[in-house]
Parts: structure tokens; sequence; C-alpha cells
């Protein structure tokens, strides 16, 4: 019963959205070039799924995303745990990287671009900008935030390095961790369509971008409701692993 009222309470929104979406097309309140409505979007969805574009499109921008986003995770977890676990690398890195991190992503593309050329390597390079600073900005976090009194325990029983990662470290930090992992994913996709937008010649940003020279409101939109499902469905799925990894978090609620 709870679950029901949850997705209830959380379809609400979208349910007056799609409201008043429907109103505004079918009075004319907003002309068709700038808000089509909800048949021609479905029309179009419905043309680019039966042709193959929709899922080519999909799917190298699903690549783009998978890979700069593992790159991320691992960089930003590591560098996150040897900055939480070390003052000395936490006095090396916080400086440049809190420097870094003030740059907004979309400044960082123009050059990326002239290192890098439109090629593949260019996206993958402004997903792993966008994702690793929450990853790691979270996993330093919560390693910092393991509290004293476990370290020093470690300490009494003489824990290697290693096994005090493992078992102290960690098992605290974890829930912090996949706060930025999760993050971390939303800003991937927000990377990879920024790139396609500027430059690219396939992936579903570009798709966008495309549409919007052609005058193609309907398309636009269906892209961009195909990214909001597909970033829905992976946070659901981080969440699900987040769960399983954490049981005694869900156990507390």
């Amino acid at each position: 019963m709870k679950n029901l009222r949850v997705i209830l309470l959380s379809l609400i929104i979208p349910a007056a959205v799609i409201i008043f979406w429907s109103i505004a097309t079918a009075r004319g309140i907003a002309p068709e070039a700038i808000l089509p409505s909800i048949r021609s979007v479905l029309k179009v969805f419905k043309e680019n799924l039966a042709s193959g574009q929709l899922e080519l499109d999909l799917g190298i921008s699903l690549m783009r995303v998978v890979k700069g986003y593992f790159a991320a995770v691992l960089l930003g977890v590591i560098l996150g745990t040897t900055m939480g676990m070390s003052k000395n690398m936490n006095y090396i890195f916080s400086l440049t990287l809190n420097a870094i991190r003030q740059i907004p992503m979309m400044a960082w593309i123009p050059l990326i671009i002239l290192w890098f050329g439109i090629d593949e390597l260019s996206k993958i390079v402004v997903i792993i900008l966008g994702a690793f600073f929450p990853i790691m900005v979270n996993t330093f976090s919560g390693i910092r935030g393991t509290p004293p009194g476990y370290i020093e325990i470690a300490r009494l029983y003489k824990l290697s390095r290693w096994n005090t990662f493992r078992k102290v470290y960690l098992p605290s930090a974890i829930p912090q961790i996949f706060v930025g992992l999760k993050l971390g994913l939303g800003i991937s996709w927000m990377a990879v369509v920024a790139a396609e937008l500027i430059a690219s010649t396939e992936g579903i940003g570009f798709r966008i971008s495309d549409a919007r020279s052609l005058m193609k409101p309907d398309v636009v939109i269906m892209g961009m409701i195909v990214i909001g499902v597909v970033g829905i469905l992976m946070d659901k799925i981080l969440t699900f692993v987040s769960r399983k990894a954490t049981p005694w978090i869900g156990s507390k609620r």
C-alpha cells in the first residue's frame, strides 16, 4: 500500500504536465512549431523505433556513458579514498582539484575538442570530467567520516593498511560513495548530450541538435524524453545495487 501511494504521488507532476500539454496543443495555445502534440511525438518515436535510428543513436550514447562513467568511477573512488586516508595526499591534491572543479563542464568542451578532436575520445573525456568530481568528493567525505574509534580499534589490532580500508573505511564510506555514484551517473548523461550537441555526427545528443536545425520540435522532445527515461532506469538500477550492497542502511529506515 505504501509503495502504491509513493507511485501515485510521484506521478502527479508528470500527469499534470501531460494534461497541460494536451490542452495547450488541442486549443492552439501553443503553435505546433513550438510545442508539438503528444500524438506527433509518439508518431516520430514509433518511426524512429521502427527504422532502428533510435536504437542506434541511444546505443552509441549509452556506450559512451558506460565507458566514461566507469573510468570516472575508477579514478574518483581511488583518488577520493587515497585523499581521505592520507592527509599528505589530501594536501597535495585538494587545492588543484578544487580549482578545476570550479570551472563549468561546458567551458572545458572547446579545449577538449582542440586536444582530442571530435572523435570518441573527446566525448569520453568530457564524461569523465563531469562524473569524476561528485564521485571523488563523496568518496572522500565518506572515508573522512569514518568514526575515529573504529580507526583506533584497527590500530590496536595492528591491521594492515589494506585490511583497515577493507574492514573499517569501506563499510563506513560505502553509503556516501553510492551517493557520489548516483550523482556521477546523472552528470554523465548531461555530459554526453552536451558533447554530442556541440561536436558529433551520431548519438542521441546529435539527433536532438540535428532536429533543432531542421525545426523538428517533435524529434527534439522525443529525444529529451528518451534520455530522461533511460536516465531514470539507470538510476533505479544503481539504487537497487546500493540497497543490496548496504542492507544495514535499509534496515534502519
